[in-house]
């Protein structure tokens, strides 16, 4: 090669030739990997299969190649891929349907929605028109991308926003008012360390208590918890299908474990026959028998009331108002249409909470200890339970992948003479969600808590397990 530039860039590519060589690389592998880097550019891509090539031979000329310690092909894992939840959930949203992105730049949060412009560049630009068929706003801050999604929720597009803790402490008043107007709108709270600025590029699980009653007054939200970013993508679409469904926003909590890190998952999969869930909307033919259209009536008792679209037959829009109203939509001071209002949206959580997806469980023969965790916690876990079977010490696992909380969740904890509830957090946040909302004393709940900002580990859960049973019964006279 000409010239020091040249020599320098290339030289660790003539190392990697070495190693394909001295490791058994199949170069035909490598050959794929630099044309899908450098397809675009010929001449880089002569000059990098010149350095690998060079390598390569120099290698099997002037040592023992393969060494002992090698490579071979295996297919073990050749139905996974390499994916961060990021770009998970970004594709969750693309293939839900969602056609509006707002947000202000926040680590560990932004790529999310830079993957979500990197898919709608490719899959949502008419060919034809080259008219793009998607909006994505970068706020001045987080109250305005909260602002922004939820104004194009009422509109009837499939909209969301992703940010961090700091982001949803702002954005908590618009959150208020989309519980209170029955507007559907997706948060993706891609979690870090906090309070304040806190460590912006380390993970925890602190948010919890912030998401579940977020704003001020009586309210209550859907979330929804991925352990990696497999379940990023579905649950992604599904949160769509449920703020819709019950006309609310929905979290997706995840951490910047998840959220930033690269995961080997099982490769996604896909219903074609998959159709959006729009919930109660109203069509042309229904709105032409109304003659005066409640927009917070509910007709069955489950708390929903009907919808409609803007532009549906010339009466879709509506109307919302963030102050006191009736369930006509009509503004109102009067303390029984307010309280009728907020009881009817109690009674739509009540039914949610039948509706969410289901925890996952782990059930092994004899077991008295029950572990219960939540999102990235969850491979640890399941680690920990390996290592303590192992050791005599037999446990159930359940893997909470939603709040409201179902019935179930309370009948895992009266199967077993002793729980643990492992997350990470300093203040025990889901063991606080799950007394207050299911009534479980919290004495009776031993918290298994790591927050120092890095993954969860088996170690920590095996020691504090092994810690607690190796302690001596409490003698009662």
């Amino acid at each position: 090669f000409q010239g020091d530039r040249d020599r320098t860039l290339l030289r660790n590519i003539v190392y990697a030739g070495s190693l394909a060589a001295l490791l058994n690389i199949d170069m035909d592998v490598v050959s794929g990997m630099l044309a899908e880097k450098y397809g675009k550019k010929p001449k880089l891509l002569d000059s990098n299969h010149k350095a690998i090539r060079l390598g390569y031979d120099y290698a099997k000329a002037n040592f023992a190649c393969p060494l002992p310690f090698h490579l071979e092909k295996m297919d073990a894992t050749g139905d996974s891929i390499l994916i961060d939840g990021n770009t998970a959930c970004a594709l969750g949203a693309v293939y839900a349907g969602a056609t509006v992105g707002a947000w202000y730049p926040i680590t560990p949060a932004t790529a999310l929605m830079e993957q979500f412009k990197a898919f709608c560049e490719k899959f949502r630009v008419d060919p034809e028109t080259g008219a793009h068929n998607y909006a994505i706003l970068q706020a001045e801050d987080e109250l305005a991308a909260a602002g922004i999604i939820i104004g194009a929720g009422w509109a009837g597009a499939r909209a969301f926003t992703n940010t961090s803790g700091p982001g949803i402490s702002l954005m908590q008043e618009f959150i208020g008012l989309a519980y209170y107007t029955d507007i559907p709108a997706v948060f993706f709270d891609i979690q870090r360390c906090g309070p304040a600025t806190g460590m912006p590029t380390r993970t925890q699980q602190a948010d919890l208590m912030s998401l579940a009653y977020a704003s001020h007054g009586d309210t209550k939200h859907l979330i929804l918890f991925p352990a990696n970013p497999g379940e990023a993508f579905e649950l992604s679409v599904q949160s769509f299908d449920i703020a819709e469904r019950f006309q609310t926003p929905v979290f997706v909590a995840t951490d910047l474990d998840i959220g930033m890190n690269d995961w080997m998952v099982k490769r996604f999969t896909w219903d074609e026959h998959y159709r959006p869930d729009r919930g109660k909307v109203l069509d042309a033919a229904a709105l032409e028998k109304v003659q005066k259209f409640s927009r917070y009536l509910d007709v069955d008792g489950d708390g929903i009331a009907a919808r409609t679209l803007p532009g549906v037959g010339g009466k879709g829009a509506y109307f919302v108002r963030g102050s006191g109203h009736d369930k006509h939509a009509a503004y109102t001071e009067d303390s029984d249409a307010y309280q009728e209002l907020v009881d009817r949206l109690k009674r739509k959580f009540a039914y949610a909470a039948t509706q969410m997806p289901k925890p996952v469980y782990t059930w092994l023969e004899g077991a008295e200890i029950g572990l219960v965790t939540i999102g990235g916690c969850d491979a640890a876990v399941r680690e920990a339970a390996d290592k303590l079977r192992a050791q005599g010490i037999i446990v159930n696992i359940m893997r909470l992948r939603a709040f409201p909380f179902g019935a179930e969740v309370k009948d895992f904890f009266d199967r077993h003479e002793r729980n643990f509830v492992i997350e990470q957090n300093r203040d025990a946040q889901l063991r606080a969600l799950l007394a207050i909302e299911l009534g479980i004393p919290r004495d009776s709940m031993h918290s298994i808590l790591d927050y120092g900002g890095m993954p969860l580990t088996a170690k920590v859960v095996v020691d504090a397990v092994q810690a607690h049973v190796s302690r001596p019964a409490k003698v009662t006279a």
